[in-house]
């Protein structure tokens, strides 16, 4: 039987970044995913921002792997000739109620080490965005957007030149440690075969607690349960392209599930609103955009865009996210190492937004726990988020 020294499960961004800081560790790397290509899950639907930091508890896992990965990220994609624009944020409050939250997010950004963070009165907001409302906000200069598939496959190829095997089309079937090594037992077309590996990493994505599972882990008593939730996108008609050239978020609601409508931009310029936050049915992969969703979209949005109608906005997008079931208002990503009967097990769950960002911090991350470093708490992180 083969043996390899670390099999990757998932060809997300997270997947290949991983197995790109394995890879350039040393390790001998496989890394399968079941779709066609890579990136096509979780990474090809999203909004592709970079994003800045400043949401997410100090000491938590997210808040210092994005903060960490945005930097990274940024360096990489110069270096691999990936798309990435640093077109910045705007955090927008339209009433005084409003602009006295930002504070609490301003502070937990520099505490994060959000770069040139910083407060802005009415008149300066009015001259970075004229077609904008708003009283006062929070300006991340330094968030982004990226071509996050592109970035996946470049992660891809890195790996590959330091050894990396690389098989897509490849569905994972059995997971079984025996005789200190785990077995995987995997698919493709009409082959099947099984082959031992010293380290297993699972980076699923949206089947991540799926495959913790497959090991014989008791995945809610792990606290490693996902939920699926849908973000729905809908474009603002080109003929306003050019108005809004900042990303732009409104001041999260008081409700902790979503960051509120917000003005996505694309590489090319083209605006769009969202995601929102739509429960959906584990295992459905339903990719429609209810047009009755418009309602919502506009009205969240026409609060710091007035000059917006609804016949302006289309449905054109959405993507399915992993949610862990948390009971309090944040949920860290778990990355988890384990030991005695399971060793050489790294399961990632729960690698929601900012995932992307965190892509290639976490793959350091996860390659040092390989290495022997010390392996991250258990990251059950509580708190205001």
């Amino acid at each position: 039987m083969v043996t390899v020294e670390a099999t990757i499960v998932g060809g997300g961004i997270t997947g290949c970044a991983v197995a790109d800081a394995a890879a350039r560790a040393g390790f001998e790397v496989v890394l399968l995913e079941k779709e066609a290509r890579l990136g096509a899950g979780v990474t090809s639907r999203n909004s592709e921002v970079a994003h800045g930091g400043m949401y997410y508890p100090p000491g938590s896992i997210k808040a210092d792997c994005c903060v960490r990965g945005r930097r990274l990220l940024k360096v990489f994609c110069a270096e691999a000739g990936v798309a990435y624009r640093e077109c910045g944020k705007l955090i927008v409050a339209v009433d005084d109620d409003e602009a006295e939250r930002l504070d609490p997010i301003l502070a937990r950004g520099l505490a994060n080490g959000v770069e040139d963070f910083n407060r802005l009165d009415a008149d300066q907001l009015l001259a970075m965005e004229p077609d904008v409302k708003a009283v006062a906000g929070l300006w991340s200069p330094r968030t982004g957007i990226v071509d996050a598939e592109g970035a996946a496959r470049a992660y891809a190829d890195r790996a590959a030149e330091h050894g990396a095997l690389l098989m897509t089309g490849t569905e994972v079937t059995a997971l079984e440690r025996r005789d200190g090594a785990w077995l995987v037992t995997a698919r493709r077309g009409d082959e099947t075969w099984t082959h031992a590996s010293t380290h297993l990493v699972l980076c699923g994505g949206l089947h991540a607690d799926d495959l913790v599972a497959m090991t014989g882990l008791d995945v809610d008593a792990e606290g490693l349960r996902q939920t699926w939730v849908k973000g729905n996108y809908f474009s603002i008609d080109p003929r306003h392209a050019g108005r809004v050239n900042r990303l732009v978020y409104p001041v999260p609601p008081r409700a902790k599930d979503t960051l509120g409508v917000h003005v996505c931009l694309d590489l090319g310029g083209q605006m769009r609103l969202g995601p929102d936050f739509e429960p959906v049915v584990r295992g459905v992969e339903d990719y429609a955009v209810d047009p009755l969703r418009l309602t919502p979209f506009y009205e969240g949005a026409v609060r710091f865009l007035p000059w917006l109608e609804p016949e302006d906005l289309n449905p054109v997008m959405s993507g399915i996210r992993p949610k862990l079931e948390f009971p309090g208002p944040f949920a860290d990503f778990r990355i988890r190492r384990y030991d005695g009967e399971r060793e050489g097990l790294v399961a990632l769950t729960g690698i929601d937004s900012p995932g992307l960002t965190s892509s290639p911090a976490v793959g350091a991350l996860v390659a040092d726990v390989l290495g022997g470093g010390i392996p991250p708490a258990p990251l059950d992180v509580g708190g205001e988020a």
